[in-house]
């Protein structure tokens, strides 16, 4: 048994002990996070360099953007450290700078993505007020809001989780730090502390997901009132990046966070925060790009732009 005040490292969840493996997990990492640092860098290159994408949509997805970068930056990276040196230490302060940073980029890419769905409403369902309901202003405060409060719940959540003291050792059943493997060490005397952090963020989770349903509803309602089958399917359209990109992030946040104590397993928590954590920062560009002309016309200009430079 130990307490936080004895503990000066945490020891994270090794992927496999055999070498071969490790090294074939940190290529497998690399691969990913190269791939995720590619798209998100072009993502936002391409949307401030075109400035026909500069409108309210593409002003979120560049933040969104810049909140992937950070958030497999966050994790990634000292995971392939861990596996090229075979090693499974961080340190007590590295491990709350790392939870921190998780509730951050986690988030605030859950409010983002609640103002991205706002946004799709106003451009369907009240079009002529669109500039006016979303004007430059508005969309800086909006995403300055995003930012903000993925900063208080984040410092909320780490203040809490680390002042609780910690009676179960320093073993954390996953590859990075996340509250809820931390409040698993936390002493059982702590129970109804662990209780509050826990009913605070499944609230802030189900407003964000009952406010991006709602506005899913009422856009579907006038995506049918449309008379021409040609307006329903560009109005459609439009919808089903960030469609995708909700469902892939709350669908595998949603499981891995609240489901039942009882189907829980140390394989099943790490596939599931490889899908949560390093997939979707990855694979959003590439939702976005593949689903949207406007981008892919723009990205096509900027490459080629950049060839006959040379």
């Amino acid at each position: 048994m130990s307490n936080s005040s004895s503990i000066t490292h945490f020891l994270l969840l090794a992927f496999t002990g055999t070498r071969q493996l490790q090294l074939l997990h940190f290529w497998l990492f690399l691969a990913t996070y190269l791939a995720a640092l590619l798209g998100n860098s072009l993502i936002i290159t391409t949307i401030a360099w075109d400035h026909h994408l500069h409108t309210p949509m593409y002003f979120f997805l560049l933040n969104l953007a810049l909140i992937d970068l950070g958030y497999i930056s966050n994790t990634v990276p000292k995971s392939m450290a861990n596996f090229l040196w075979d090693t499974r230490d961080i340190s007590y302060a590295g491990c709350a700078a790392q939870v921190f940073f998780i509730v951050v980029f986690f988030s605030g890419e859950l409010y983002l993505l609640t103002i991205m769905a706002y946004d799709r409403y106003a451009a369907i369902c009240r079009p002529l007020h669109y500039e006016t309901l979303l004007g430059s202003r508005v969309c800086v405060l909006l995403a300055a809001a995003a930012w903000v409060c993925g900063f208080l719940t984040a410092l909320l959540h780490t203040a809490n989780t680390f002042s609780l003291p910690l009676c179960q050792g320093n073993a954390v059943e996953q590859f990075f730090c996340e509250v809820p493997q931390i409040l698993k060490l936390c002493c059982s005397t702590s129970y109804l502390r662990k209780l509050r952090l826990i009913v605070l963020s499944s609230c802030l989770f189900l407003v964000c997901f009952m406010f991006i349903v709602v506005s899913y509803a009422q856009i579907f309602r006038a995506v049918l009132r449309i008379p021409s089958e040609q307006g329903r399917h560009k109005a459609f359209a439009t919808c089903l990046p960030h469609l995708a990109v909700v469902s892939l992030f709350i669908t595998t946040g949603f499981f891995a966070h609240l489901k039942p104590l009882s189907i829980s397993s140390p394989s099943l928590d790490l596939v599931m925060a490889v899908l949560y954590s390093v997939v979707p920062p990855a694979v959003n560009p590439l939702i976005y790009s593949l689903r949207n002309q406007e981008m892919k016309a723009a990205l096509s200009k900027l490459i080629l732009g950049c060839f006959q430079k040379q």
